[in-house]
C-alpha cells in the first residue's frame, strides 16, 4: 500500500470557490498541510508566484511564506511589504474567496473563532482557534464559538466578541456560505447539530449549523448589512474589520 502524503489534486475535484476552468488542464495545486482545511483554503500557484515567494516578498499573518501551496484561509492577512499592500481573505456574497484591501493598521490583527477550550497540565487553560492557533491563559470569559481579536506581532488576545443573540455573524460553510446577518435564535439539539437562525437587514431569515457561524461584530454594526444574500467587501471593512 502506498504511503506518505497525497501530492495531487484533480481540477474536477477542487473546491468550486477556486473558480478553476476544468477544461484548461487536468490538475490543480494541492494545498500543503497547514492551518486551514483543503476545502477551506486558497493555495498560490504559477511560475511567477514561485519567483515572488522565493524572494520572501509574501507574508501571511505576519510571517514570510515561501511555500507556493501554503493554505491561506478565511480572515488571513496577506502582506506584500515591497509594494506596501495588505489584504484580508474573506468570502463574497456567492461564497467565493475575495481578497479585500486593508490598511497597514488593520493588517496588525485578525479575527479568529474559538473551536475548543480545555485545562492542560498544572491547571493551565488553553484554547484553539479555527486557524489551529493554541493560546494559553485566555480570558476566563472566552468560550467556544466566541470570536477573539489577535495581535499578529505578539500572538496575544487583545479583544473578544461573545457568541450571543443580536451580534453580527458571517456563514463560513454550508448552502448559505458568505451570507451575513444578525443572530436571532439558537436551537439546541443534544446529540445532534445545534441550529442557529440568522436574519439579514431586509428581514430574510435563514438557518444553518452552529459550526458554520463566525461572529464578526457586535450588535451596533448590524445596520451596515445591505444585501439579502450577503454583504459586500466594503461593508465588511466598516463592520468586522474595523478596530473593536
Amino acid at each position: 500500500m502506498a504511503r506518505g502524503p497525497k501530492k495531487h489534486l484533480k481540477r474536477v475535484a477542487a473546491p468550486k470557490h477556486w473558480m478553476l476552468d476544468k477544461l484548461t488542464g487536468v490538475f490543480a495545486p494541492r494545498p500543503s498541510t497547514g492551518p486551514h482545511k483543503l476545502r477551506e483554503c486558497l493555495p498560490l500557484t504559477g511560475d511567477e508566484v514561485k519567483k515572488i515567494c522565493m524572494q520572501r516578498f509574501i507574508k501571511i499573518d505576519g510571517k514570510v511564506r515561501t511555500d507556493i501551496t501554503y493554505p491561506a484561509g478565511f480572515m488571513d492577512v496577506i502582506s506584500i511589504e515591497k509594494t506596501g499592500e495588505h489584504f484580508r481573505l474573506v468570502y463574497d456574497t456567492k461564497g467565493r474567496f475575495a481578497v479585500h484591501r486593508i490598511t497597514a493598521e488593520e493588517a496588525k490583527y485578525k479575527l479568529c473563532k474559538v473551536r475548543k477550550t480545555w485545562v492542560g497540565t498544572k491547571g493551565i487553560p488553553h484554547l484553539v482557534t479555527h486557524d489551529a492557533r493554541t493560546i494559553r491563559y485566555p480570558d476566563p470569559l472566552i468560550k467556544v464559538n466566541d470570536t477573539i481579536q489577535i495581535d499578529l506581532d505578539t500572538g496575544k488576545i487583545t479583544d473578544f466578541i461573545k457568541f450571543d443573540t443580536g451580534n453580527m455573524c458571517m456563514v463560513t460553510g454550508g448552502a448559505n456560505l458568505g451570507r451575513v446577518g444578525v443572530i436571532t435564535n439558537r436551537e439546541r439539539h443534544p446529540g445532534s447539530f445545534d441550529v442557529v437562525h440568522v436574519k439579514d437587514a431586509n428581514g430574510n431569515s435563514f438557518a444553518t449549523r452552529l459550526s458554520n457561524i463566525f461572529v464578526i461584530g457586535k450588535a451596533r454594526f448590524a445596520r451596515y448589512v445591505k444585501h439579502s444574500t450577503g454583504i459586500c467587501c466594503s461593508v465588511i471593512a466598516v463592520s468586522c474589520l474595523s478596530p473593536m
